[in-house]
């Protein structure tokens, strides 16, 4: 029993003196610093890589398709009727054009994340530091989402209705698809293959999975810088994600 106490005390001797080390090592000041700093290139990275041209339309992983009331058309694309129709060709162009607004609107994410990173606290730094590996991303998203959706969503309406090749808009080709597809699904022919009508609001969709992409891609960013020395490009991430190692 005396040699398991000596060896308990020993434990808790080389713990304490662990979180002592720690403590010397990091300031609570270098470790927001350190946070920070992973927020701001984790979302410089994330906003310069989406708002690229393709930057969601050739990412399998965000690009965004048709909204899933929608996915019944895809599905029928390839049905004489609805080839007969135009519709094949203007699904592909509306998946598209979506895609490009987001990648527009993407460009303007950057004030408000530099807005809320350098708010921070230094209590909200260290719970980042301990939490889970996207612990800073669900804090971003916590304190953007509702200012970013207010900027996105007008910027997307703006670039849904510009008009593009042609002289036609993502709307106008939305609305052509839809009207042209829901004229069939609402005929008796159309509800027998059981076809339903397609309602989605598309500017709220494409801001909401435009929004889902850009955090997604902050939260890889996010874990690299966690998990892979090569990604921390400054000595304070060195430092801050270092100690954690």
């Amino acid at each position: 029993m005396k040699l398991i106490s000596k060896l308990l005390i020993i434990v808790l001797s080389l713990f304490m003196f662990s979180c002592e080390q720690l403590q010397d090592l990091l300031t609570e000041e270098e470790i927001a610093e350190g946070l920070k700093s992973a927020l701001i290139v984790g979302t410089d990275t994330s906003v310069a890589n989406v708002s690229a041209v393709d930057g969601y339309y050739e990412d399998e992983i965000i690009k965004i398709l048709l909204p899933p009331d929608a996915e019944i058309i895809y599905e029928y694309k390839d049905d004489p009727l609805l080839v007969s129709l135009g519709l094949s060709a203007l699904i592909d162009d509306v998946v598209l054009k979506m895609n490009r607004a987001a990648e527009d609107a993407a460009k303007e994410a950057t004030p408000i994340f530099v807005n809320a990173i350098t708010s921070m606290t230094i209590i909200d730094a260290i719970d980042i530091l301990n939490g889970n590996d996207t612990a800073a991303t669900h804090y971003l998203r916590g304190t953007t989402y509702n200012d970013l959706k207010n900027l996105f969503q007008p910027k997307i309406n703006n670039s849904l209705d510009k008009p593009l090749v042609g002289g036609v808009s993502t709307n106008e080709s939305w609305e052509t698809m839809t009207s042209t597809y829901n004229s069939v699904a609402e005929t008796f022919a159309g509800q027998l293959i059981g076809l339903t009508p397609v309602n989605t609001d598309l500017s709220e969709y494409v801001t909401q999975k435009s929004l889902n992409g850009l955090f997604l891609k902050v939260s890889e960013e996010e874990r690299d810088i966690r998990e892979d020395p090569l990604a921390r490009v400054n000595d304070i991430l060195k430092k801050v994600f270092g100690s954690i190692d």
